[in-house]
């Protein structure tokens, strides 16, 4: 069985985020710290990448005072408490192929110190460098101690309610380990 490591590239990976609420929606991007992924005989077995909660952007604010706020209160306790915990990190534990070179991903993600088991679709492609992989995580923040303005802790919140479930839009790029 050969494996074959590679290393995602942080300066060619991106990962975009998107949190709803009543009134509407806010998106930005996050930075992508340091990963691997891994394949077995050419089938994706495993992976590990960690999430820079310090590098969160705000991009659909663009006044910078409200901007600033914003992205204070995302690094705050009532989000990710980045001073505390300045990485989320994925390991993937299974790699269920599904043909056509997308997979059925499950892992362990822990935001904040509280880890849980989470899944979904990845579509990759191979190139003469490497790899790139594709797929949302839709991920429940009340899991992980983001509690502000949810409806399951806290009643009358009325247009100032904010969705449990945010998105993170993951394109991966992987160069071969030399």
């Amino acid at each position: 069985m050969a494996t074959t490591t590679f290393d995602i590239s942080s300066a060619q990976s991106t990962i975009d985020w998107v949190g709803r609420k009543v009134t509407g929606a806010h998106n930005g991007t996050i930075l992508l710290k340091q990963g691997t992924l891994t394949f077995a005989d050419g089938l994706l077995t495993g992976g590990r990448f960690a999430i820079d909660t310090t590098a969160i952007t705000i991009l659909d604010v663009t006044d910078p005072a409200t901007n600033a706020q914003f992205a204070g209160h995302l690094a705050s306790d009532d989000f990710f408490n980045s001073a505390q915990y300045p990485e989320a990190v994925f390991q993937v534990t299974i790699a269920e192929p599904r043909g056509d070179d997308s997979y059925h991903v499950t892992g362990e993600l822990t935001i904040k110190g509280i880890t849980h088991a989470i899944s979904f679709d990845v579509q990759l492609q191979h190139n003469s460098n490497g790899v790139t992989a594709s797929g949302k995580i839709t991920i429940d923040r009340t899991k992980y101690g983001m509690k502000f303005r949810s409806g399951n802790f806290f009643t009358n919140l009325g247009d100032t309610l904010i969705y449990n479930n945010f998105d993170l839009h993951i394109h991966l790029t992987a160069l071969a380990v030399a």
